[in-house]
């Protein structure tokens, strides 16, 4: 049976392009009784705007009353990835290749779970990291969370 995020990803990806975005990634986040739904879109041109994420939030909004994969009530939120865009999946960490990152791991490595280096390469299922002077490897099911860290030159 596929996850929740998985399930949703499914549901959400096919309304964003529809509408001329891509579905860079979610968050279903449970806290509680408290469920957020924050969907980060992108486009390939232009960059997102406010009314691109009003369309799809409508959108996805008709589409989750219809098909109700969420028990109860949640917050829905939509977004632009921003300029500290998450990592989701290879291809997102293939296409920043050379850029630094921030990656926070699952499970401890070396005795930590924070990392900062550069993505070197992408091969198979894992993404090469360059660390002050150390190359490690990880697995993307070990990645918590990642984000690109900006560059302003």
């Amino acid at each position: 049976m596929a996850s929740k995020q998985e399930q949703l990803h499914a549901l959400i990806a096919p309304v964003a392009a529809s509408l001329g975005c891509e579905l860079w990634g979610l968050e279903y986040l449970t806290q509680g009784r408290y469920t957020t739904l924050r969907i980060y879109i992108d486009r390939q041109e232009g960059g997102v705007s406010l009314e691109d994420c009003e369309k799809v939030s409508r959108q996805v909004s008709s589409v989750m009353d219809v098909e109700d994969p969420i028990d109860g009530e949640y917050t829905l939120e939509v977004s632009s990835p921003g300029m500290d865009r998450p990592l989701y999946t290879l291809e997102q960490y293939a296409r920043y290749i050379g850029e630094q990152i921030n990656v926070r791991l699952r499970i401890a490595r070396d005795g930590r779970r924070k990392f900062k280096g550069t993505i070197l390469a992408v091969e198979g299922d894992e993404v090469r990291l360059g660390v002050d002077d150390k190359e490690y490897v990880l697995h993307l099911d070990a990645i918590d969370k990642a984000n690109i860290i900006p560059r302003f030159d």
